[in-house]
């Protein structure tokens, strides 16, 4: 189905939210309108805007604001821009506007990560477009090049750090050795962390994204509820420590794979979680607030993708280039990429995905320690690459690393070990990306 083209009027927007995001679109639509209206090849009409509080906001043009979004959404508007953010009422404004043929845009990750396939229908069915950039890592073209440039190719991986909140934390504990809390406290501060950070941290946000990213690359439809998801709480200045002293940093990464088994059978994995990476790995030296996504794909090779992952203008950047894109598809009478589901490839469960783990453990100081502990990993299947001795101490602080192997094998390893009596603690573990299995 085809959308109808604009005989010469001009293409009439919708924005629903002016926060930070929504009022950088403003200004770029009001300051930058014969610009975009050259690129797009007719003018743009910003019709309104749509907050709680119209009283609040002196900076818009005060005839553009209106409390009632769903009149707005109804109203005679050819795209409908979503900044508000979480599932209702936003999710049922943009299948109104996707039904009635509006195109719309959004960079709302929460929603996107749970009813992608809904509001994908919706659009289907009227021939109406859905944009979404904005939803993974700023102002970084990302989404695109996963949807079009890359869309001849098969995608193997996508791993990439898309939460600077929590990559600011992180970075900063390596950087000064200084522990969480304290970490989180100056983030906080900094206004790079927000007053409850749980989404962040806990590794919500990032989950969101990974399901995007996954649905986009492997051309199934996977949703946040599907992403293994584990945040950067429980590390520790020590877990930063050790990394040092192997060369290594930790980051918290999202990892969307194509898995094939043994007989030949493909599936996904889509995980959030801290690893260990080596300091010579390309998401290593991102630091700060800054995103970055490695994508590996059979023809293309390696890439990566950096940037701001958030603010205002970055963000506003992906969000008029979608409305641009959208606009141009109006004038033109036609509609952009639909959605890609067709592969359909089932989820893999976290237990069933190789990982590899870095475990540290204090032990009893007296012969034969090693040969029990590597008596468990054999047991469960679980190779080892690596024993190592932290520099300047005794043999009771043992540092191993595992080959590949199933997740679910490594944590019953792990629970064992701690089991045994000449094991006095188990230090930490996590999982180790980046390097050769």
């Amino acid at each position: 189905m085809t959308v109808a083209t604009l005989d010469g009027r001009s293409v009439r927007v919708a924005l629903l939210g002016c926060g930070t995001v929504g009022s950088e679109v403003t200004r770029m639509l009001i300051e930058e309108g014969d610009e975009l209206a050259a690129r797009i090849g007719a003018p743009v009409e910003l019709a309104g805007i749509a907050v709680r509080r119209p009283d609040r906001h002196p900076e818009v043009p005060q005839h553009l604001l209106t409390a009632d979004a769903g009149e707005l959404v109804e109203s005679d508007v050819d795209i409908v821009v979503e900044l508000i953010g979480g599932i209702e009422p936003a999710k049922g404004w943009l299948l109104t506007a996707l039904r009635k043929g509006k195109s719309v845009v959004t960079g709302n990750k929460a929603l996107l990560s749970l009813h992608a396939a809904e509001l994908s229908e919706a659009a289907d069915s009227s021939g109406a477009d859905l944009y979404y950039e904005a939803a993974v890592a700023g102002a970084i073209p990302l989404l695109r090049p996963l949807r079009e440039s890359l869309a001849g190719d098969r995608i193997t991986r996508v791993m990439g750090i898309v939460n600077g909140t929590t990559n600011f934390i992180l970075s900063a504990m390596d950087s000064t050795g200084v522990g969480y809390a304290e970490t989180l406290d100056e983030a906080t501060r900094l206004g790079y962390a927000e007053a409850d950070p749980t989404a962040d941290v806990d590794g919500y946000d990032a989950a969101s994204k990974a399901a995007i990213l996954a649905s986009l690359a492997f051309h199934s439809r996977v949703t946040a509820a599907e992403v293994h998801r584990e945040g950067i709480a429980g590390i520790s200045a020590s877990d930063i420590a050790a990394a040092r002293l192997l060369n290594r940093t930790v980051k918290l990464l999202a990892i969307c794979e194509r898995v094939t088994a043994d007989d030949g059978t493909e599936s996904v994995s889509a995980r959030v979680h801290p690893v260990m990476i080596p300091r010579s790995h390309q998401l290593a030296g991102v630091n700060g607030a800054f995103n970055a996504v490695y994508v590996e794909a059979d023809a293309a090779g390696e890439l990566m993708f950096y940037g701001q992952g958030a603010g205002g203008a970055p963000t506003a950047s992906a969000v008029l280039g979608d409305l641009v894109a959208a606009a141009r598809n109006r004038v033109a009478g036609g509609h952009g990429p639909r959605e890609s589901a067709h592969a359909a490839l089932p989820m893999r469960p976290m237990g069933q995905t190789p990982t590899r783990y870095h475990i540290s453990l204090d032990v009893a100081d007296r012969p034969g320690v090693l040969a029990q502990v590597a008596q468990v990993f054999a047991a469960h299947g679980v190779s080892i690459a690596a024993v190592r001795q932290r520099d300047g101490m005794s043999m009771a602080s043992l540092v191993i690393v595992t080959h590949l192997a199933a997740d679910a094998a490594l944590k019953s390893t792990v629970d064992e070990i701690g089991k045994l009596d000449v094991v006095r603690e188990v230090v930490s573990v996590m999982r180790v990306e980046g390097e050769d299995s």
